[in-house]
């Protein structure tokens, strides 16, 4: 294992901003895997943390190739993490946003351009990300269609669910549009947790990884189990949305199966306590999604559901 510095920004009040890597193999940039590009993205570096010390013991018992080198990237964003704030703590700028960057730009969009002059070149990347609403996901690859996007090989991850969708404009200053725009194979990961830790997704987020390692030749290490996995187009999954604001009780868990018509959240009045709303199902299918925070505002996706076919 190698450590880099990839990045550096001198600061005048604190230590120096710093983007490390933990480096593997040898040969060309095959895969680049990168973790934390919010402060509040814990789950995602633990999952690189994992991955790390498992890609090291791999390496001292000769599992990896002469041919490939791996590069994982834990956390993009210290200085937020630092701070326990989501985006950069100084003008709430999210580095997601700034792709492919500007050197003489804002922090932000310096930042995003000597990361990905770093990362540009590599054939394969993978994204440990996390949605803009607080809550928990189903376990599960992500691709926007590009017109360079490879579904078939977003398999080789072993997962349950390929959701693949038509970008919007803001997508286009992504890390993962711009991967794909740069010819890499890019992917973006989410589990159920962010904020904190959730070990059984952790561990099979780094499964995962190192299953789709193996199927292209990266490690030769085999990773037992996996799905047969579904390509889901996101027109299919339902997002049912609150009517009012006020305490959230969730009846429902992530990957949990509904009917049309379950109960599947109640709303209460923040002041009384009196029942403001109850949610139900619109559709049967399995929960793919749960709103994590125990406050909600209206018209706030609570559940989204992968709709039966």
């Amino acid at each position: 294992m190698i450590e880099k510095v990839l990045y550096e920004l001198n600061s005048m009040y604190r230590d120096s901003f710093r983007i490390r890597s933990y480096e593997f193999g040898k040969g060309e940039e095959s895969i680049c895997v990168i973790g934390s590009l919010r402060g509040n993205e814990v789950q995602q570096m633990y999952i690189c943390s994992l991955l790390i010390e498992r890609l090291r013991q791999l390496e001292s018992k000769g599992y990896l190739t002469n041919t490939h080198r791996i590069m994982v990237i834990p956390c993009a964003n210290t200085y937020s993490t630092n701070m326990e704030t989501r985006f950069w703590a100084s003008d709430g700028t999210d580095i997601n946003r700034m792709f492919p960057g500007y050197s003489l730009g804002e922090t932000t969009q310096r930042i995003a351009d000597g990361l990905f002059e770093q990362i540009k070149d590599c054939e394969y990347g993978i994204q440990l990300t996390s949605f803009y609403i607080p809550g928990h996901f189903s376990t599960h690859v992500r691709m926007m269609k590009t017109g360079l996007e490879d579904i078939e090989e977003a398999k080789h991850f072993g997962l349950a669910s390929i959701v693949v969708r038509n970008p919007r404009p803001y997508d286009t200053t992504t890390l993962n549009y711009n991967w794909q725009i740069w010819n890499c194979k890019a992917y973006s990961l989410y589990t159920k947790a962010c904020e904190e830790i959730d070990e059984k997704t952790a561990k099979e987020a780094e499964e995962a990884i190192l299953r789709f390692m193996y199927e292209k030749g990266i490690i030769s290490y085999p990773v037992a189990g996996g799905y047969k996995s579904e390509v889901v187009e996101e027109d299919r999954i339902l997002s049912i949305k609150s009517t009012c604001g006020g305490f959230l009780k969730t009846l429902v868990q992530v990957d949990e199966h509904v009917s049309i018509g379950q109960q599947v959240a109640i709303i209460y009045d923040p002041y009384t306590h009196a029942e403001r709303e109850s949610i139900v199902s619109t559709q049967e299918g399995k929960i793919f999604f749960v709103h994590g925070k125990s406050m909600v505002y209206s018209h706030t996706s609570i559940v989204k559901i992968k709709k039966d076919i």
